[in-house]
């Protein structure tokens, strides 16, 4: 049987979005297209967009986001940009244009209760049969985990933060 997964990675530990972006280039290298929303990060530069540039045309990439809301000045309009990009999320979802959505940092909007779960539930069980709709992001609510036909969970076991060493480039962003 051949049909449209719906992947979560979650946990604590780092690589959510690396892997959800390792399955999309894979899917970009069978002609797949994919679309790549990011709901949280916001305008600062990392690595993986400056890579996402070179798949122009068979990637899309969305940055949406307002930055990391749990530091937010205007947690109002956070909110506000979280429910124009599940808008944009949603059309893309019910395109045919797409064989896979990537919504990364998806699950703080569920946390902070910017949107509300049973809704969200509904579109991703109403979406084309055959698109793929991965989901990346810490404390996936288990009714979402409990639709996903994949979940990964990555653990934190250690991390160099721990010991002083702050955030590198090519390896944090």
């Amino acid at each position: 049987m051949r049909k449209g997964l719906l992947i979560v990675n979650t946990g604590n530990g780092k690589g959510k979005t690396t892997a959800a972006l390792g399955m999309a280039m894979r899917a970009a290298g069978h002609g797949m297209k994919v679309c790549f929303i990011q709901f949280i990060k916001g305008s600062w530069k990392y690595g993986e967009m400056e890579s996402v540039k070179r798949f122009k045309n068979i990637i899309d990439f969305h940055v949406m986001g307002n930055g990391f809301t749990w530091k937010s000045d205007d947690i109002e309009k956070d909110k506000a940009a979280a429910r124009i990009a599940w808008e944009f999320a949603c059309e893309t979802m019910l395109s045919d244009h797409y064989d896979m959505v990537v919504l990364d940092e998806f699950t703080y909007l569920l946390l902070y209760k910017m949107i509300s779960l049973d809704p969200v539930l509904k579109v991703f069980a109403n979406r084309t049969a055959n698109m793929h709709v991965v989901i990346t992001g810490r404390e996936a609510p288990r009714a979402l985990l409990d639709a996903a036909d994949m979940v990964t969970e990555m653990g934190a076991i250690k991390h160099p933060l721990k010991s002083g060493i702050i955030a590198q480039k090519g390896i944090e962003f």
